[in-house]
């Protein structure tokens, strides 16, 4: 490919009003009126003493905010990609970056967890309007994890030396909700400060993630999986009260070393993984394993009778391969293996546990595509503000799904990245007849099909619930 112009006879002028560079937002956004985004937004959020630059008309803010992520926005100026071209003659009250700055940085605590109210009730609606969760009533996976994100701002809000050695960071607490059949979606977040445990309010924030399952349709097996951070009494008591399952990383504790060299050598069933698992000891891939369960593994019993927990503790076992033998040394005498517990109730059986605690990585992806996109930044010295914008992120993130969900089988599994490079960074001239709105598209493009499908859907009578 090579220009097929001498660079003396192109020249260019941003001057035409009829054009948008990103045409997906009209049939994204409505998906989001559909599921009652602003209405959620103007009912839940109150801010006293509201003037025009602050907390006025919310909804108006909320929608602008989640439009720009869903566009790629990852700071408060880049919100102002919404203000080009015919994007005026699309959508109604657009807000400039000053505006939603200073909105941001207007919310307290109290209106962070309102907007929590917000993020909850809005994947209910988008669960009813859409197949965003296939097969949530027969099994369902919620996990919970938590990341560091590296600020710079030395008035950054919360930031501190953390868990990385000269590297100040905030720390987001996240829950997903997946199936066997679906990608996950966010069902709740929570910003800390960079020194906060991983563990600390761990209990509230799965009761609420459950909560949040439970209304978008996880009606059967529900399973909370979290790596040995959330191995705690609190976490499994909060899953027995809202009738959930649990599989949790306990680490290498003495008692759980104890247990485990108690294991008889026949106990243990050779298995062998489809696809390559990476050792998150060694950085390793690894294919082979041997699995051995525990049937009555009785954990916390530091602590009072009550709370302690009997459950099985299902352990993997992988070859230590971190130093090879030399050439020309003896080999190893016995082998060595390396060990990686975790504790359940489930009802499925041993090989099938182990396979379903190992997504658990599904999380990571999660973090992954948020870090790739708005989250690139956490973008105000505000730390309340910053959590607003993680809440919206989840919310995006969410929209998107959604969307890709009713566009093609492709799109319900592809990244939110893709999705923004098939659906929603297309360009189009806009033309008026007849009191219509015409978009005119690229020929050719690539997503054609998926595109007009995703407009056809949310532009004609909705489908009942």
């Amino acid at each position: 490919m090579q220009s097929s112009h001498a660079a003396s006879a192109v020249s260019a002028a941003f001057d035409e009003p009829n054009l948008v560079a990103d045409a997906g937002l009209v049939p994204v956004m409505r998906l989001a009126e559909r599921a009652r985004l602003p209405e959620l937004a103007d009912a839940a959020i109150r801010i006293e003493g509201a003037g025009n630059g602050g907390g006025a008309h919310p909804a108006a803010k909320v929608m602008s905010l989640v439009a720009a992520m869903c566009a790629g926005a990852d700071s408060i100026d880049d919100t102002g990609r919404l203000r080009h071209g015919a994007m005026p003659i699309l959508f109604d009250g657009i807000r400039a970056p000053s505006t939603l700055g200073t909105f941001l940085r207007s919310l307290t605590h109290g209106h962070a967890l309102q907007l929590h109210a917000v993020h909850r009730r809005f994947l209910r609606e988008l669960a009813v309007h859409t197949p965003l969760l296939p097969g949530a009533r027969t099994v369902a996976f919620i996990d919970v994890d938590s990341t560091h994100k590296r600020v710079f701002g030395r008035a950054k809000q919360g930031a501190q030396y953390g868990r990385f050695k000269g590297i100040r960071t905030l720390h987001p607490l996240l829950a997903t909700i997946s199936t066997p059949l679906a990608r996950p979606v966010i069902a709740g977040v929570r910003l800390r400060q960079g020194k906060s445990a991983d563990s600390r309010g761990a209990p509230t924030f799965v009761s609420e993630a459950l909560a949040t399952a439970t209304g978008t349709g996880c009606t059967g097996i529900r399973v909370l999986r979290a790596d040995s951070q959330f191995y705690n009494a609190g976490v499994v008591a909060a899953c027995r009260r809202a009738g959930a399952h649990f599989s949790l990383t306990t680490g290498m504790n003495p008692s759980i070393k104890r247990a485990i060299a108690a294991i008889d050598e026949d106990a243990w069933q050779h298995i062998r993984y489809p696809t390559a698992v990476l050792d998150t000891d060694t950085g390793e891939l690894i294919s082979d394993a041997e699995v051995a369960e525990i049937p009555d593994y009785t954990a916390f019993t530091g602590r009072p009778k009550a709370e302690r927990v009997t459950a099985r503790l299902i352990v993997r076992r992988v070859r230590d391969l971190a130093r090879p033998p030399v050439q020309g040394e003896q080999g190893e005498l016995f082998p060595v293996w390396r060990h990686h517990p975790f504790l359940t109730d489930s009802p499925f059986e041993t090989l099938q546990a182990e396979q379903h605690h190992r997504h658990h990585a599904v999380i990571e992806q999660v973090i992954a595509d948020g870090k790739a996109g708005p989250l690139a930044h956490l973008p105000s010295g505000k730390f309340n503000a910053n959590a607003a914008w993680l809440t919206l992120w989840a919310m995006t993130y969410n929209l998107l799904r959604a969307a890709g969900a009713l566009t093609s089988l492709f799109h319900a599994k592809a990244t939110t990245a893709t999705i923004r490079d098939h659906l929603i960074h297309v360009p189009a001239r806009i033309a008026r007849s007849a009191r219509r709105l015409t978009l005119h598209l690229p020929r050719n493009w690539p997503r054609q099909h998926a595109w007009t499908h995703l407009l056809d859907t949310l532009h004609g009578p909705p489908e009942p619930a």
